[in-house]
């Protein structure tokens, strides 16, 4: 029997879209998904007879494990609880988007051994699990509603080329699978990079949307300094982090990210492109550090969601930073591990500056120490 195909784009409510989805799955059946690099087609992750059918419409060998969809970053950590640092990173910064993470299990712990046994050994038969998190609204829809993660894989023949189209997903798999639910044309058009992330290692196992150096630079330890306008303090405890930790690290500071450190920083009430204030500019001359071209920024949510740290000047800054993202919580401190305030020296003279330049450089002093960038 021929699959339902629905066009998503001329679906009078896409709710009821995500629904009739929803039910396919929870009954046992297959359905092809449009996302963001090919066609995938799942089965929820709760069913054995289900899952074990991807192979069987695929063609693939059993020892070709099956990725597992969930809903966010967040969620990974439940299936595999401390996945390692650069695992976290790359979750945290690519997802939702095309990177397929592959992750070392744990000894015991996390919901994958919740699973059913034949679905444990169809996407994790080898000690590692891949996860993803698929940058479309309506499988994250699906997700958000369904009991358990979705085990996915591309929507075409083993061997074949992945369906960038819901119409060479139905030649491909045709009868074997119940609902296809067509979006057009994948916005990427090829697969997403696989990647296994450790602790300490990133290796692409297939290089997909997102490139091999990309990767390298998304799984960099980011350091971010917050203050308000971005033209003084923040700025000045850019440049003297940036000289501390190359210090530790044995590399010029222009090799920083090279050692896959990136130090920025950005100001809450910031206006994009400000110059820095001439005094702190003179102030880091003194020092023989280049503040001239620094150009200010506002603090994003992409900034706060991509920082391993962020360190702020006040504690005023650090509470409005959390209240507008709680999630960061974790990862934010004052610079001064006292949690006292570094004052705005803007307005003031040229001593003043140095004096709170003087403050930065021994609170940076102590948190360098405290840093593992390694």
């Amino acid at each position: 029997m021929a699959p339902i195909v629905i066009d998503l784009k001329r679906a009078d409510d896409r709710r009821d879209v995500v629904h009739r989805a929803v039910q396919a799955l929870a009954e046992g059946q297959l359905v092809v998904f449009p996302t963001e690099t090919v066609y995938g087609v799942g089965a929820c992750a709760r069913h054995t007879a289900a899952v074990e059918q991807i192979f069987t419409a695929k063609g693939r060998p059993q020892n070709s494990p099956l990725v597992l969809a969930i809903k966010s970053a967040e969620e990974a950590f439940d299936y595999v609880p401390q996945p390692g640092r650069l695992a976290e990173r790359l979750a945290r910064r690519c997802w939702p988007g095309p990177v397929t993470l592959v992750v070392d299990l744990p000894t015991s712990g996390g919901l994958l051994g919740q699973l059913p046994a034949g679905v444990q050994q169809a996407v994790a038969p080898q000690g590692t699990l891949g996860l993803r998190v698929p940058a479309h609204d309506t499988v994250l829809d699906i997700l958000a509603m369904l009991a358990g993660p979705i085990a996915l894989t591309s929507a075409n023949i083993s061997g074949e080329t992945p369906a960038v189209t819901a119409a060479e997903a139905v030649a491909s798999l045709g009868p074997q699978v119940a609902l296809v639910l067509d979006d057009g044309p994948c916005h990427y058009g090829q697969p997403s990079s696989v990647v296994h992330a450790t602790h300490d290692t990133c290796r692409c196992l297939r290089e997909g949307v997102v490139s091999q150096a990309a990767l390298d630079r998304l799984s960099s330890m980011v350091v971010l300094l917050v203050c308000t306008g971005n033209t003084c303090r923040s700025p000045m405890a850019e440049v003297m982090m940036q000289k501390l930790v190359a210090e530790k690290l044995g590399c010029p500071i222009s090799d920083l990210e090279q050692q896959g450190v990136v130090i920025a920083s950005a100001g809450i009430a910031a206006v994009q492109a400000c110059a820095p204030s001439r005094e702190a500019v003179a102030v880091m001359q003194q020092q023989g550090l280049d503040l001239s071209q620094h150009e200010s920024q506002p603090l994003t949510a992409k900034l706060v969601n991509h920082a391993d740290i962020i360190l702020t000047l006040t504690e005023g800054h650090r509470q409005a930073l959390v209240r507008r993202w709680p999630e960061c919580t974790p990862r934010a401190q004052t610079l001064r591990p006292d949690g006292k305030d570094i004052s705005d020296p803007i307005g003031g003279s040229l001593a003043i500056y140095q004096e709170c330049a003087q403050q930065i450089k021994q609170a940076l002093e102590t948190r360098v120490a405290e840093i593992d960038f390694f």
